[in-house]
């Protein structure tokens, strides 16, 4: 931001008063709690009342609903999030004051500096699963790790350990500011082409990424993503990989089912490390355990804890999530908003027991749809039926002038609906006993099969 010539660690300080725009996001929220642990005044403001806010409130923590100038006070700096723009009445109140506004990624980065171990998850798909697979891991080792650790129960986690676990976003480069000691690469593939020019602009990107890991540090690799690999090209550090595919430092061995779940043993460089039985479907987090078993094997711990948290993860919220249950039809959630999250999503649901795969699709953002556009298309023929909410804006103007009608011109027994109370509606009127409903989308698309249970 313009006006913040002081590097954030002078402000985070017992006694210091700071205002945080977007206070109820995922990853504010635990930032409020943090900062007020370490002593400063915390307030905020949010868009909306939410669970997060009576929550924060519950602990002593104002937050106003709504942005306005006023609600600044007497603060000395202030924190926005990603989704916050320059021209939002507090942050311009703030910059008209001399009020220093720094990003969220800032002060995470700057909090990471006190822990001896900072753990950051980065990758295109699976950083929230995988995150949280590495905190319950952690947590069985009795490590009580810190940060952003979602869907813990609470949406996340503040701990006192000596380890903080943070997913790290690439979108905006937040992840680079962060020190991470272990970094670990999931997968490297297009997307946020509002921001990045190509996929060479964000393998970069996640190059400088592995870069901040010192040279004491580790970093870990997916061996069977080429733009995971390709993005770690001539690093200097030493790289541990894991995969299924190609020849890797830590994989999967005597792979199989029960019950339809994976079961394997992880060896890393070829010797046991831990026996696991994922109560999570598909290939996609066999490769996230192995992404958390190596983490947790660099730092140290047991793989007594990697067999116990695991085996203790039962799926992160919005991630192939069951809600219930309509007319005899299944009705599961999922926040996959990228083609490739959708394949791996689509494949597995296949591969349950059904009559008949129907997903609610609301594609994310106006860019994504049109630069990806061919790839939705070709995953949104998997399902045997599909409806398509309009598209979610987010931080977006439709500049592009694209809909989802688009999508569904090309897609043959397509259903476009024009708002989340129609797509409830079709689904009230197709769905049979013995169909799979998925509601897809990282926008609001639950809220349609929240709709649809109301009247199971």
């Amino acid at each position: 931001m313009m006006n913040n010539p002081n590097p954030i660690r002078e402000y985070l300080v017992p006694g210091k008063r700071v205002h945080l725009v977007g206070i109820g996001g995922v990853s504010m929220c635990p930032l409020a709690e943090v900062l007020r642990g370490m002593g400063l005044q915390v307030q905020g403001s949010d868009m909306t009342e939410s669970d997060t806010v009576r929550h924060l409130r519950s602990l002593g923590i104002p937050v106003s609903i709504g942005h306005n100038a006023d609600n600044l006070g007497d603060c000395e700096f202030v924190v926005r999030t990603a989704a916050v723009h320059d021209s939002n009445p507090e942050i311009a109140g703030a910059v008209a004051r001399g009020i220093p506004v720094y990003e969220r990624a800032q002060a995470w980065g700057a909090i990471m500096q006190h822990y001896p171990n900072a753990l950051c998850v980065a990758g295109t798909h699976g950083k929230t699963t995988t995150t949280s697979m590495c905190t319950h891991i952690f947590m069985a080792a009795q490590a009580d790790p810190g940060g952003t650790l979602p869907l813990l129960h609470s949406g996340y986690r503040v701990g006192h350990g000596d380890t903080i676990i943070l997913e790290s976003c690439e979108y905006c480069n937040s992840f680079l500011s962060f020190f991470p000691t272990v970094a670990v690469i999931l997968n490297v593939e297009p997307d946020h082409l509002d921001f990045f020019k190509d996929l060479n602009d964000i393998e970069h990107s996640f190059h400088k990424f592995a870069q901040l890991v010192p040279p004491a540090g580790h970093v870990i690799v997916n061996a069977d993503n080429q733009g995971a690999m390709d993005s770690v090209q001539g690093l200097e550090h030493p790289i541990i990989t894991f995969g299924l595919e190609r020849p890797a430092d830590c994989t999967a061995s005597n792979l199989h089912e029960e019950d339809g779940l994976p079961v394997f043993d992880v060896l890393i460089h070829g010797q046991f490390y831990a026996h696991v039985t994922l109560h999570v479907y598909g290939r996609h987090n066999v490769l996230n355990a192995l992404a958390a078993a190596a983490a947790a094997h660099a730092l140290g711990l047991p793989g007594s804890a990697v067999e116990e948290g695991l085996a203790a993860f039962t799926g992160a919220g919005r991630r192939f999530e069951h809600k219930g249950t309509y007319h005899g039809a299944e009705v599961y959630d999922d926040y996959a908003h990228h083609p490739d999250e959708l394949h791996a999503l689509l494949t597995t649901a296949k591969e349950l027991p059904h009559q008949r795969l129907i997903v609610a699709f609301q594609p994310h953002t106006y860019s994504r749809t049109a630069k990806l556009f061919d790839r939705f298309v070709e995953e949104l023929k998997i399902p045997d039926v599909v409806i398509l909410a309009e598209i979610y804006a987010a931080r977006e103007q439709n500049t592009l002038g694209i809909s989802s009608s688009d999508l569904c011109r090309n897609i043959p027994g397509a259903i476009y609906c024009t708002t989340l109370d129609k797509v409830a509606e079709e689904l009230r009127k197709i769905a049979q006993p013995g169909d799979l409903i998925f509601t897809v989308g990282a926008g609001d698309i639950y809220r349609a099969g929240d709709k649809l249970l109301e009247e199971a």
